[in-house]
C-alpha cells in the first residue's frame, strides 16, 4: 500500500484550518495567524498553499472568505464549518478529521 503524502498533507492542513478558525470564533481570522498555526505543524507551509486550501474549504461552504482590497484574506467558519468542527455532521472525503474515538 502506497501512501499519497501530498494528499495526506492537504487534507490534514484543511482540518488544521477548520480547528484554527473554530478557535478564532466568533471573530474569524486573517490568513497570517492561520498560516502561523499551519507552519507550527508544517514549517514549509506557504501562503499560496494556505490560500489554496482556504479556497477549497470556501467552495465546500465550510468557510466564508473575504478577500480584502489590500490583498489579505479574512476567513470565518460558516455554520456548517462549525458543525464539522464540533462533530455534529459527517465529514466527507477531502478533510482529515480524526474519528471521534472519545465518544463511547
Amino acid at each position: 500500500m502506497q501512501i499519497d503524502v501530498l494528499r495526506a498533507r492537504r487534507e490534514a492542513l484543511r482540518w488544521l484550518i477548520v480547528l484554527t478558525l473554530n478557535n478564532a470564533r466568533p471573530i474569524g481570522a486573517f490568513e497570517g495567524p492561520i498560516l502561523a498555526v499551519a507552519q507550527s505543524e508544517y514549517p514549509d507551509a506557504t501562503l499560496h498553499e494556505l490560500r489554496r486550501e482556504l479556497d477549497y474549504l470556501g467552495d465546500r461552504k465550510l468557510v466564508e472568505l473575504t478577500k480584502k482590497p489590500d490583498g489579505r484574506w479574512f476567513a470565518e467558519l460558516s455554520r456548517y464549518g462549525v458543525d464539522l468542527a464540533e462533530y455534529t455532521v459527517d465529514c466527507e472525503p477531502g478533510i482529515a478529521r480524526p474519528a471521534k474515538y472519545w465518544a463511547g
